[in-house]
């Protein structure tokens, strides 16, 4: 598959590793060209055979997965303005919508969510919720303590979420489907405890959630 990463931070460069140890081709767009660039250059530098390119906006047209990863809102923002490139296609919506100014509650109302904003942002996209409980060191990675990361898959159309599913798949990690888009809802709330709860219990952003049987 392409899988075009929108964000060529931490989170762009965890999940970008993951995709191109999948095999997939990974194209990775920043408003700040340079920083695409040093990113592809260092993913083709990490990952022997790695297909990666930096690339325009455009590029998007081409794209079987397109991931968000920007922080809320700017997910959101870039959902609304690329509506129309983005309609039909696949989109991921990674962030954790919390108020960073205080780091003491989510910074979307009750009864809504960062993805489900996106996808209101963006109505003829395909949007799932997925990697936004997993931390960029471990994605790098790819596992935990030995153990192949838990990645939960939200979204309303079946045939989506078994493409993002594929992807995750294919990176060597766990696809769980948890359910509608709405659980969205839960699975923002869960990270925001699994964030604050990093220095109090001394994890460093090395830990993962996981479900064990």
């Amino acid at each position: 598959m392409i899988i075009t990463i929108v964000g060529a931070g931490n989170m762009g460069r965890g999940i970008g590793t993951r995709a191109l140890a999948g095999g997939h081709t990974l194209h990775l767009y920043d408003h700040k060209r340079a920083t695409a660039d040093e990113l592809a250059t260092a993913l083709s530098q990490a990952v022997p055979g790695a297909d990666v390119t930096a690339v325009d906006a455009e590029a998007v047209a081409d794209s079987d997965i397109v991931v968000l990863a920007l922080p809320y809102p700017a997910g959101r923002d870039v959902a609304a303005a690329w509506a129309d490139a983005l309609s039909g296609k696949v989109v991921v919506d990674i962030s954790n919508p919390v108020d960073f100014t205080t780091f003491d509650s989510l910074a979307v109302p009750p009864g809504t969510s960062a993805a489900e904003q996106i996808a209101a942002a963006a109505p003829e996209a395909r949007v799932v919720k997925a990697f936004n409980t997993t931390f960029a060191g471990p994605l790098a990675i790819g596992e935990v303590a030995g153990r192949a990361l838990d990645v939960f898959i939200a979204g309303d159309e079946d045939a989506a979420k078994e493409t993002v599913s594929a992807l995750v798949t294919s990176a060597g990690l766990r696809p769980l489907d948890v359910g509608p888009l709405r659980r969205a809802r839960e699975l923002e709330g869960f990270q925001f405890l699994h964030m604050a709860s990093q220095d109090r219990l001394g994890l460093n952003w090395s830990s993962s959630i996981a479900i064990l049987p």
